[in-house]
C-alpha cells in the first residue's frame, strides 16, 4: 500500500519546520555545504544508513563539499509524511 500524500496545509506545516528546504512540485531538496569532502562523504553514508533503515531513499547529489538531497514518495506521487521523516533526520545529521 502506497504512503497518503501530504494535503497542501499539511506540507506547508512541515515546511515551516523544515527552513532549509525547498519546494519544487512534487520534490523537497536541501543543500548541505560540509566542511571537507570527507565530511560530505560521511553525511552521505550516515544518510545512507538512516534511508534504510526507514526504506525510503533519497536523491543525493555529489558536488565536492555540496550535497544535494532530494526527497519524493515515487510510489505515491508526491510528497509524503515518509518524505518529511528522512528530512528531518536528514537536518539532525547535517548540523555542521
Amino acid at each position: 500500500m502506497n504512503a497518503p500524500l501530504l494535503s497542501e496545509s499539511e506540507l506547508a506545516e512541515a515546511l515551516t519546520e523544515l527552513p532549509t528546504w525547498t519546494r519544487s512540485g512534487d520534490t523537497i531538496s536541501r543543500t548541505v555545504q560540509a566542511p571537507t569532502f570527507l565530511d560530505g562523504i560521511e553525511l552521505v553514508r550516515a544518510v545512507a544508513e538512516a534511508a534504510e533503515a526507514a526504506n525510503h531513499h533519497p536523491d543525493i547529489d555529489i558536488r565536492w563539499r555540496k550535497i544535494t538531497f532530494t526527497l519524493s514518495t515515487h510510489d505515491s506521487g508526491g510528497l509524503t509524511a515518509l518524505d518529511v521523516g528522512i528530512a528531518r533526520q536528514i537536518d539532525k545529521l547535517a548540523q555542521y
